[in-house]
């Protein structure tokens, strides 16, 4: 029997949408707000008086936030690629064949993960540095495994472990080889569990700050969140920009999410409900 939802569901939906979004709010207000607003008396009104689009436009016109943006999209693209593809089947196998050792390997997985970057970060400085790696793309996908890696494993071996078993001993009998029942059969099941990993992957990378501020020092490789760090001067702090930045950071993400919010949806509630 269906409950009807009465008025005040609606404000309590409302009224956490508001809480949930006033971040975002304030800070494209801050975007929209000329320098004269932003500070002093008329600071904290949300009506603008005279908003413009001028702290957007400096960020591209008097800073390199286009080549920001290039290096921060090609290193968390290929880091999400490559990891998704090792992960894959590296899960497959933790989930569905059976050897030895395998809770040991999930164990040295999340202990890997759990591993704090700043631990990491001056044995990984001095490989890069050695190998000739540092300011470089590969010297930062290199450094992102330790995080992109047991993510996409531990998030992947939870979808191919809800697989049912029936389709494998199934693909089996018709006499699937073990490389056919991987792609044709749980492969494409897995898919919502692929997309939801990839996309948590790309974001963790896309937000990565310390390896990025640590490896790439020059300003033609440095990536997003170092750029709009560096964004502020000796004496002044151009809070007009750093919010317009902030803003045309997060809709890639915003885009990208509604996109593939179905399979997003899927992924998450797969496994849901037992049967």
């Amino acid at each position: 029997m269906r409950k009807h939802t009465g008025p005040l569901f609606y404000v309590g939906l409302l009224l956490f949408v508001f809480l949930v979004m006033f971040p975002f709010l304030w800070i494209l207000l801050a975007a929209l707000k000329p320098p004269a607003e932003l500070f002093g008396e008329r600071a904290f009104h949300f009506i603008i008086q005279n908003p413009s689009f001028d702290n957007f436009v400096r960020v591209f016109t008097e800073r390199p936030f286009a080549r920001y943006l290039w290096n921060s999209t090609v290193v968390a693209t290929l880091t999400t690629l490559y990891s998704i593809t090792i992960a894959s089947f590296a899960a497959y196998a933790i989930a569905w064949l059976s050897f030895r050792g395998k809770a040991i390997i999930l164990g040295v997985v999340l202990a890997v993960s759990m591993f704090p970057q700043i631990a990491t970060l001056s044995p990984i400085f001095m490989f890069m540095q050695s190998m000739g790696l540092t300011n470089s793309y590969i010297g930062l996908i290199i450094p992102y495994t330790t995080f992109a890696l047991p993510l996409a494993i531990w998030n992947l071996t939870i979808f191919f472990r809800k697989i049912p078993s029936d389709l494998g001993e199934a693909a089996k009998v018709d006499g699937a080889s073990i490389w056919q029942t991987m792609t044709k059969v749980f492969f494409p099941l897995a898919m919502p569990g692929v997309f939801t990993t990839a996309i948590l992957v790309f974001i963790a990378a896309w937000n990565e700050f310390l390896f990025a501020l640590t490896l790439n020092t020059q300003e033609a490789m440095k990536t997003v969140p170092v750029g709009i760090v560096m964004f502020q001067g000796m004496f002044t702090i151009p809070w007009g920009e750093i919010s317009a930045a902030s803003i045309i950071v997060t809709i890639p993400l915003v885009v990208m999410v509604l996109i593939f919010q179905r399979r997003i949806i899927s992924g998450l509630t797969s496994g849901a409900v037992k049967e």
